[in-house]
């Protein structure tokens, strides 16, 4: 990418997974990144770090001081409230701003196609901010419908234009700190039960380095409204478990079917694909999940590898 001079450009959060991937991204483009955070975590060198909590208004707005940018990309919006913060804070002092949103938001479609971004349409979706979004256990509770009230206060008369990439289920890496797919590789190795839907529906991908990827694209364009961000190409969890069982050769998988209760990470009772196709008629180009998958595989077991040292040293 040519730039006639360097973008400043705020990162919200991104202190860990594809996060600080995307400011990699964006520091080795030559552009100037400042990093938002509450101070848990130093942002990567070269970077300009702000410590704020973004729950805080008057917090957020002393830390910016008078700071101006051409994007913001919010990793960390998950409720209305913060929405509706970061509205009033960043009006006027932005140019562009991306939040990270979530194949979630897709949560009560049940369709036996790919889901399509008018599917849920954030100006159709009604915003409580008196639902208790301050309470941890409520907003992890309700993920996918605080994303989409998250989703509906930027998109009513946005105040500059805005984005919102719905992100498919993340896979490789390193640091993958949500443990789901290590879940598969330490039952297959030990041989123990891993409980699926007695009808297991496929889902839709991303590798963590490609959505890193998609989110460094998406801050150079200029499309406004929700995008889905998946690779192509849809999983089960049967393709996911032999994947990992071809590289574990003495390892076992055993699936136990439930029709009711909790099942393992990635098991899903109905369809929870996306349709990538706006964003590829945007210009971006994916993947495929096949492709890519054995890599995710093999870093997880490196994972997992140093996980299990750690635990014999303790």
């Amino acid at each position: 990418m040519v730039m006639d001079k360097p973008r400043e450009v705020l990162v919200i959060g991104g202190s860990r997974y594809f996060g600080k991937r995307l400011i990699a991204r964006l520091l080795a483009a030559g552009d100037r990144v400042t990093v938002l955070n509450r101070g848990s975590s130093a942002p990567p060198p070269g970077t300009v770090h702000l410590v704020a909590d973004r729950d805080d208004e008057a917090s957020l707005r002393a830390a910016l001081g008078s700071r101006v940018f051409d994007a913001v990309v919010d990793q960390v919006c998950y409720t209305p409230r913060q929405a509706a913060v970061a509205r009033r804070v960043f009006t006027g002092r932005t140019g562009r701003y991306l939040m990270t949103s979530t194949v979630e938001v897709y949560e009560y479609e049940d369709s036996l196609a790919p889901v399509r971004e008018a599917d849920v349409d954030p100006l159709d979706v009604v915003v409580d901010l008196e639902l208790p979004w301050n309470d941890s256990e409520f907003t992890d509770a309700h993920y996918g419908e605080g994303k989409r009230q998250a989703e509906a206060v930027f998109a009513t008369d946005p105040p500059f234009p805005w984005a919102a990439v719905r992100v498919a289920h993340v896979l490789g890496g390193d640091d993958d700190f949500t443990g789901r797919l290590e879940h598969y590789v330490s039952r297959i190795r030990a041989g123990e039960p891993i409980t699926v839907p007695t009808v297991n529906q496929p889902a839709t991908y991303i590798h963590v380095e490609e959505i890193a990827d998609f989110l460094f694209w998406a801050v150079g364009q200029d499309f406004t409204g929700p995008v889905n961000a998946a690779s192509h190409g849809r999983l089960t969890t049967r393709d996911l478990c032999e994947a990992i069982a071809a590289q574990l050769p003495y390892g076992e998988t055993v699936f136990r079917e439930s029709e009711i209760g909790e099942v393992s990470p990635f098991s899903f009772r109905r369809f929870y694909g996306m349709d990538n196709s706006r964003a590829v008629a945007l210009g971006y180009r994916f993947g495929d999940v096949r492709r890519w998958l054995p890599r995710a595989v093999t870093e997880t077991l490196g994972t997992a590898a140093r996980s299990g040292a750690a635990g014999k040293g303790d």
